[in-house]
């Protein structure tokens, strides 16, 4: 097996043995008992005549291979969410066509699941922004999701939390939007760690009373609502949470630090998925929900336990740069052929982090192919000045 030098904390290098990667299947092998949506990336073209700070060019086949590759390992895409860097480089024209492009790969796989993010991303907050401005915003990206056959997963909104006085006035926007949706959606609460610009969302900075106003929202619109998707990285909030839903609505996590045991669940109930780890630890996921599926408890926790660490580094603070290592891990094993990223976020993590998450990926058996993975980690370190 390949060895490559790898920097250490102290600044030395130190030789790294690859190890054999485990045998995951390419394709799922029966339907899961649980829903599982991984958040996907976006592939950016490395050759456009574009501004990377400025304006997203997008690798449209790469891109939409990818999420074939999802849906043949068995699991969902949610598209357009902040894996994809939505709002954060990838702007509302860029995930319309993303969005389009996707629900049309959908439609020719017999089965696949598929929602889309529908947010405000296209209104600029300002102090002039109304909550009818809000309202307008979501609709129009509401009506456009819906018009292109697709499912709603409603994105927290960073001109909601700008401008929004109160509790009432997360009540008031939810319960107008959600009045008009054509079939259940996913809610989307997308904590500060993932977005600065979202503290004090449901119009609390405490998350306890803050979810207080997500559950009577909820309970207010239940029928319109499939469920909502955490992402707070807080197991006890999470569950403290599912036990409190109204009938009929799901908890889907968002928590990359703590997923296997919130979806293996406990005697009082359990938690579907919706992950942007999921992207990059795809194979693993797939093989154990397969194996959880077939009552193999035990398979599914050995799968996922060694990629617990590997998710924890890769969404360690600040959480909003994980983007770089799923797109880094994409890279290693050889979904596409670069490593650039929208809005030039490839610089968004140190060497040092790009290291320890090889290592991590190694050891959860990740790196499908250990040459071309240690070879491509040679390009990071020699760009670095680094000989590895």
């Amino acid at each position: 097996m390949p060895s490559v030098n790898l920097p250490a904390a102290d600044g030395r290098l130190e030789a790294f043995a690859t190890t054999p990667p485990r045998d995951f299947p390419a394709r799922a092998n029966r339907p899961f008992n649980r829903i599982a949506y991984a958040a996907a990336h976006v592939v950016a073209d490395p050759l456009a005549e574009a501004d990377p700070w400025l304006e997203a060019a997008i690798d449209w086949p790469a891109t939409i291979a990818y999420r074939r590759h999802l849906f043949d390992l068995g699991l969902g895409v949610a598209e357009a969410m902040d894996t994809a860097q939505r709002g954060m480089g990838l702007d509302w024209p860029a995930s319309q066509e993303l969005i389009r492009r996707s629900l049309a790969a959908a439609r020719e796989i017999p089965g696949a699941r598929i929602a889309c993010g529908a947010g405000t991303d296209h209104l600029e907050p300002s102090p002039a922004t109304t909550l009818d401005d809000v309202i307008g915003a979501y609709e129009e990206q509401v009506a456009f999701v819906e018009g292109q056959g697709g499912r709603i997963i409603l994105m927290a909104s960073r001109a909601l939390a700008a401008c929004a006085q109160s509790p009432d006035d997360y009540a008031r926007v939810y319960d107008r939007v959600l009045g008009q949706v054509r079939e259940p959606v996913l809610i989307h609460w997308l904590g500060e760690m993932f977005d600065p610009a979202l503290r004090g969302y449901w119009g609390h900075d405490d998350h306890m009373a803050a979810m207080d106003v997500c559950l009577d929202v909820l309970a207010a619109n239940a029928g319109r609502i499939d469920g909502i998707k955490i992402s707070l990285l807080d197991k006890d909030k999470e569950v403290a949470m599912r036990r409190r839903l109204p009938d009929g609505v799901r908890m889907y996590t968002g928590d990359d630090f703590n997923y296997a045991e919130l979806i293996a669940g406990d005697r009082v109930g359990y938690s579907d998925a919706l992950l942007g780890i999921f992207d990059a630890i795809a194979p693993a996921a797939s093989a154990a929900l397969d194996a959880f599926a077939g009552g193999d408890v035990d398979t599914f926790h050995d799968i996922l336990a060694p990629t617990v660490p590997l998710s924890r580094h890769i969404f360690r603070a600040p959480t909003r740069f994980y983007k770089t290592g799923v797109v880094f891990m994409a890279w290693l094993n050889g979904h596409q052929d670069h490593f650039v990223m929208v809005g030039g976020q490839q610089s968004a993590r140190s060497l040092l982090h790009l290291a320890e998450l090889f290592r991590l990926a190694d050891a959860a058996g990740l790196l499908r192919d250990p040459d071309l993975a240690s070879a491509r980690m040679r390009q990071v370190l020699a760009q670095h000045g680094v000989e590895g």
